[in-house]
């Protein structure tokens, strides 16, 4: 068909041009919205700036044709043959190219949001600076393709094949990755926060410089790939493969690498600070220099592990064999201010073989403990006895008490070896239980302690008592009612909706026995406070949500149940 007749039969309304042959045709420009070319033969046509938005162009031909700048959008391009065509800027928005053959096919700067890429076959695809946020690209074929700079904000590429893809400086964040293929992928300074690359191959993948914050890579393999200088902060790598990789300089703080296999990794000046070890092997793996402050090394296999250097500050080391690692020095803690590990150990020799092992056993642990509000000296000496009576032999000292600002740092020492983040979060939460019992038996306490107030010589009449005085009446209610307020509102921005409807309600009854009102707390301290946490915390909002509709009836027309859902209320306005 001449190009003429087929575009004057289009303006006057026909839209079913089905196996067509316009082979080779010049429509550069021309409007073709909506028009139905299934199976078309299109090969090396001309439609550069055209308009075929909501085509239908199932299994048509465009080989090597020229579709730069043209309009897609909401196309439906599947199982078409698009290999070695120009869609340089094409608007693919939304459209469809399910199982489309895009071998050799140039997309640089195309704009494929939200389009439907499902299974497709890429070999050697040009994707530079292309948009593919939110695309859906699950088992698409594309081995070697360029896809540097390019926006996959949100795509979905589960299964996806990218072996020695190039993905330099690409923007993957919240990307699902699951099982994905990148052997041997180019990932230098990617953008992968909050991706999800569980159980994917990046084996010998360069991810140097990469941002992996929050990312999640259980299971997945990892040996020998370039992660050096990396971020992988509270990245979960559980049961991840990491043999022989390079770390050095990873930004590795409160990673979860428990079970992970880091065997003969390369961790020199890698910070670790709060990263969770347990059961992850490090045998061989090369730690020198590497920052282990507040690190969790749980039944970690350290065998053969060179740590000369490391700083130690606060680790938790817990049934590690310590005596097989290399070692000439540590550093026991960290200079904030300079950046720099501090005091070194031993302070004018080194290490013999296994002495730090030998050290490590003999030394007792320090717990540090952050409270938001002035403590309660006797609630809290009662939480800390509570702590040592659940563990068998554990004793706690006190070593000392600062108030930092708007936090109270109190740091103890224990006799054996602790986790001391877990021990801490401990005392936390039995002080307000303590708390409540404190205040309500407070009376009694101090008469088993003989620490009771004397009374009188002279014993009062029983017939006439004494009318207590209303002006300490009322000072004491107020005292009582300051000190469970500050400490309703620690509950309130420290624990989980189950734990904490528990335990303030126990204070409520208790300032209701003492004739207190609860009604200001409910409405205001109780009901603002949640909501104001509720705002700046998705995951307790989602906490809070799930407490509304899962709590017993019990709980929800408790005092504390009614003040939540007041809370609740005032989230919604």
């Amino acid at each position: 068909m001449q190009i003429q007749e087929f575009l004057r039969r289009y303006q006057q309304g026909e839209r079913n041009f089905a196996h067509i042959d316009l082979s080779g045709a010049s429509l550069s420009g021309v409007n073709l919205r909506e028009i139905d070319l299934t199976g078309a033969n299109l090969t090396g046509a001309n439609l550069s700036w055209s308009f075929l938005g909501n085509a239908k162009l199932i299994g048509a031909c465009l080989r090597r044709a020229d579709l730069r700048s043209t309009a897609l959008a909401g196309a439906n391009l599947e199982q078409s043959n698009l290999s070695g065509a120009n869609l340089a800027k094409a608007d693919l928005r939304l459209a469809c190219l399910q199982a489309a053959d895009l071998n050799w096919a140039a997309l640089p700067e195309a704009d494929l949001g939200g389009a439907n890429l499902e299974k497709v076959k890429s070999d050697q695809i040009n994707l530079e600076r292309a948009k593919l946020d939110g695309a859906k690209l699950i088992a698409a074929e594309l081995m070697e393709a360029n896809l540097n700079r390019a926006s996959l904000v949100g795509a979905n590429l589960t299964g996806a094949i990218l072996r020695e893809a190039h993905l330099v400086e690409a923007n993957l964040r919240e990307a699902i990755l699951i099982g994905a293929n990148l052997i041997e992928a180019n990932l230098n300074g990617v953008q992968m926060r909050s991706a999800n690359l569980a159980e994917a191959d990046l084996h010998r993948a360069v991810l140097a410089g990469a941002d992996l914050t929050e990312a999640v890579l259980d299971s997945a393999d990892l040996s020998r790939s370039n992660l050096a200088g990396s971020y992988l902060l509270k990245a979960s790598f559980k049961k991840a493969h990491l043999l022989r990789s390079n770390l050095q300089g990873a930004y590795l703080l409160r990673a979860d690498l428990s079970e992970a296999n880091l065997r003969g990794a390369d961790l020199r000046k890698a910070d670790l600070s709060g990263a969770y070890l347990m059961d992850a092997m490090l045998g061989e793996a090369d730690l020198r220099d590497a920052c282990l402050i507040e690190c969790r090394l749980i039944r970690t296999n350290l065998e053969g592990a060179q740590l000369t250097g490391c700083c130690i500050q606060n680790w938790q080391v817990q049934d590690a064999d310590l005596s097989k690692v290399d070692c000439r020095y540590v550093f026991v803690n960290f200079d904030y201010a300079a950046k720099i590990p501090a005091n070194r150990r031993p302070v004018d020799r080194d290490f013999e073989l296994g002495e730090l092992g030998r050290q490590h056993q003999e030394e007792s642990s320090s717990i540090e403990v952050y409270f938001p509000t002035f403590p309660n000296w006797e609630a809290l000496v009662f939480a800390v006895a509570g702590v040592e009576l659940e563990s068998c032999e554990l004793k706690l000292k006190i070593q000392f008490f600062e108030s930092l600002g708007e936090q109270h740092l109190l740091r103890l020492n224990a006799n054996r070896l602790v986790n001391g983040k877990m021990l801490g979060d401990r005392i936390l939460q039995l002080y307000p239980k303590m708390l409540a019992k404190v205040a309500s038996k407070r009376s009694q306490i101090l008469g088993l302690l003989d620490l009771a107030v004397a009374s009188d010589t002279a014993e009062p009449e029983p017939q006439q008592p004494t009318a207590p005085n209303q002006q300490e009446i009322l000072q004491r209610k107020q005292a009582i009612y300051q000190q469970l307020v500050r400490q309703i509102s620690f509950i309130l921005m420290s624990q989980t909706p189950e734990k904490f409807t528990d335990s303030v309600q126990r204070l409520l009854d208790y300032l209701q026995q003492q004739g207190v009102s609860t009604e200001e707390i409910q409405r205001k301290i109780i009901g603002q406070t949640i909501a104001q946490r509720a705002k700046l915390d998705p995951a307790f909002r989602e906490q809070l949500l799930r407490w509304e509709k899962n709590a017993s009836e019990r709980d929800r027309c408790s005092m504390m149940g009614e003040a939540v859902r007041l809370a609740i209320a005032l989230l919604w306005e």
